[in-house]
């Protein structure tokens, strides 16, 4: 994870309990959840003036819906968005549903790239919400059409499988989640993470023309295509890294981080350990590298 330094931070820094204007009929409030991984807290979106949507509600935190409700006003919802089901976007849906009445939309269900028993240390961020299932569940290109206002639904896996953007049709703005953000670079992370995804979804966004993205943490993206191509070629720069780690001899995920990650706060190894894992599966998926048997964290790699 790369932090991208102290302008950003102070550009993006939360009004905790505020809601901020942030584009035409478009508010944010931010979670007072601040971590490594979330950085000042998750963004919840309030979308119209009359009858609302709301983009990712957030963690499940009673102080957090009592202001998000105080915000909306006895104001009608009639959706609820969720980017992906990670615990820190889509637990309170459930409470702001029954506070609301609003349908809950989604790609669909929590689920991982790879089978549940992958051998890794731990999910990183707050988890995988199996709890959430959405009462509209999407396609790529979807539309749903509110109270002035319309979002079409963007499949962008990687970070999660069923991980959604929004666009704000008739507008250059997208909600990209945790697939862009302005503050670090995305944490993919196997089981629920997949590199290969992640870097063809970032493809995917390079094919568009929007102009602002307004993600999950932090502050809003004003050259997001710039942006984008900016973390692909760190992430193909990375790839390449490690690559040339296990060409020279190193054989575990332990040693390529030890090599690459060693000036980074010792907190995020295991952050990194998954993100060196995920680009080893890309890597042995496209014939690059070998390994005896499942790609894992205690796996041992060659070239090939």
């Amino acid at each position: 994870m790369a932090s991208r330094g102290s302008d950003l931070e102070a550009e993006s820094r939360p009004a905790y309990g505020e809601a901020v204007p942030v584009g035409p009929g478009i508010r944010r409030l931010t979670a007072n959840n601040p971590s490594p991984f979330t950085f000042w807290g998750t963004n919840t979106y309030i979308i119209g003036a009359e009858t609302l949507a709301v983009i990712d509600p957030g963690p499940d935190d009673a102080e957090h819906l009592r202001l998000l409700l105080s915000i909306i006003g006895g104001r009608p919802v009639s959706h609820i968005f969720v980017t992906h089901t990670h615990r820190d976007h889509s637990a309170l849906a459930a409470c702001l549903k029954a506070a609301t009445g609003a349908l809950t939309v989604g790609e669909g269900r929590h689920r991982r790239f790879k089978p549940a028993g992958m051998k890794v240390d731990k999910l990183v961020e707050a988890g995988g919400d199996l709890d959430f299932s959405p009462d509209l569940a999407l396609q790529d290109g979807g539309i749903v059409a509110g109270d002035g206002w319309s979002l079409q639904a963007i499949h962008t896996p990687g970070h999660a499988a069923n991980h959604m953007a929004y666009s704000l049709v008739g507008t250059d703005i997208l909600f990209s989640g945790d697939h862009v953000m302005g503050w670090s670079t995305t944490v993919v992370a196997p089981p629920d993470g997949s590199m290969s995804d992640y870097i063809a979804s970032l493809d995917k966004l390079l094919e568009r023309n929007d102009r602002t993205y307004l993600p999950g943490h932090g502050g809003a993206i004003l050259q997001p295509l710039d942006h984008v191509r900016g973390i692909r070629a760190y992430r193909k720069m990375r790839e390449a890294m490690i690559l040339t780690r296990i060409r020279e001899g190193d054989r575990t995920i332990a040693d390529i981080v030890h090599a690459l990650y060693r000036r980074i706060d010792p907190t995020l190894h295991g952050a990194a350990s998954l993100t060196v894992l995920a680009h080893v599966e890309s890597l042995i998926g496209r014939g690059l590298v070998k390994t005896g048997g499942e790609a894992s964290m205690d796996g041992v790699y060659e070239p090939v």
